[in-house]
């Protein structure tokens, strides 16, 4: 019997978002048992943990959510109490190079969760809870007008977008069918520290700082909700502790940025910080060829969230970015991990076309 309160697997928890969410709850509950499982896949990275990995509340389990084996002993093990559900291959275009992998991930990987949580759990689910984090873009692609609320129909425009799709909608018809208490949320695009350099604002600060181009799909005019992650951790907390069972919550930024906008307020900073002359960073812009089934526009209405349960974001846009850049310019060792082996012949073939 755990002398915990509640024990708590976190998957994907060495990754970008799951790593702070990690991070929060050892932190801010140091009366729960949170277990981190990860595949170590090229996004997970171990060193974004370094500072809580000695904590006793805290172990770290190397698997596969697609191994049934494995995650029915890890149920043996802990006991688990609660699911929060990040592991995920989330890259739009690795999904177009290699969409098999992510229906192996997404679908596969969270319905067998999903079973061996109702095996495990039923018919005890008093106190229970799989927690599935997901993403504004299985809504599809928004015009000039309108936002994404939680009763927008899906309509997924990606390999990736359709994966997630797909497993938000297993993740409901277990709540329906069996009885599984579950939570959904589906988030606009995060930025902050501890992100792969493959995603558009790492990848934007590094190459400012190396001199090198700056890729930008078609005309830049495509448009996100941009949300910091620490906000998004604070706002499963507060989802996973006070959140209707059931329920879906779409957790944004109220913060829309055309690209092209923010690569430039990107490049005025980082010309401030780097000393260079106004402008100069904005020379190394290059308009690459744009990547199929590109969605014009995400915004995500997060009203509900803020209705419901008082959340809201933290800080302005500009201050999260600057800290943001702040972070990058100071960890070049973690840059400089992050950036060799596989994601380098991934870049190679992904940008020098």
């Amino acid at each position: 019997m755990s002398s915990y309160k509640k024990v708590i697997l976190i998957t994907g928890g060495a990754g970008f978002i799951g790593s702070h969410l990690v991070r929060l709850f050892v932190n801010k509950y140091p009366q729960y048992q949170i277990v981190n499982l990860d595949a170590l896949t090229y996004a997970g990275n171990l060193e974004n943990l370094r500072d809580i990995e000695s904590l006793p509340n805290y172990i770290f389990e190397k698997g596969n959510i697609n191994d049934q084996e494995a995650m029915f002993a890890l149920f043996e093990k802990y006991s688990f109490d609660a699911i929060i559900h990040l592991a995920a291959e989330s890259h739009v275009d690795r999904s177009i190079s290699e969409p098999l992998a992510f229906v192996k991930t997404n679908v596969m990987g969270t319905c067998n969760l999903l079973n061996v949580s109702r095996k495990k759990w039923n018919p005890n689910w008093e106190s229970k809870l799989f927690y599935h984090v997901s993403t504004d873009e299985v809504y599809g692609s928004l015009g000039k007008e309108g936002l994404f609320t939680e009763t927008t129909p899906y309509d997924p425009r990606s390999p990736y977008s359709a994966s997630k799709a797909s497993s938000d909608h297993f993740v409901m018809a277990y709540h329906h069918t069996y009885g599984l208490p579950v939570i959904v949320s589906n988030c606009s695009n995060n930025y902050g520290s501890h992100h792969f350099p493959e995603k558009l604002i790492p990848l934007m600060i590094i190459n400012i700082k190396n001199n090198q181009p700056l890729p930008v799909y078609g005309k830049g005019e495509n448009i996100r909700d941009w949300l910091y992650v620490d906000d998004h951790a604070s706002a499963i907390d507060l989802i996973f502790h006070k959140g209707t069972t059931g329920g879906k919550y779409n957790i944004g930024g109220f913060n829309e940025w055309k690209n092209i906008d923010l690569i430039y307020l990107l490049c005025g900073i980082m010309d401030k910080k780097l000393g260079r002359k106004p402008g100069d960073s904005a020379k190394l812009i290059s308009f690459v060829k744009d990547r199929p089934g590109h969605d014009m526009r995400y915004a995500i209405d997060a009203g509900k969230l803020h209705r419901e349960l008082g959340w809201k974001p933290s800080l302005r846009f500009e201050e999260g970015l600057e800290k943001t850049v702040d972070w990058y310019l100071a960890n070049e060792k973690w840059i400089e991990q992050v950036t060799t082996g596989e994601y380098q012949h991934y870049y190679e073939k992904q940008y020098h076309k």
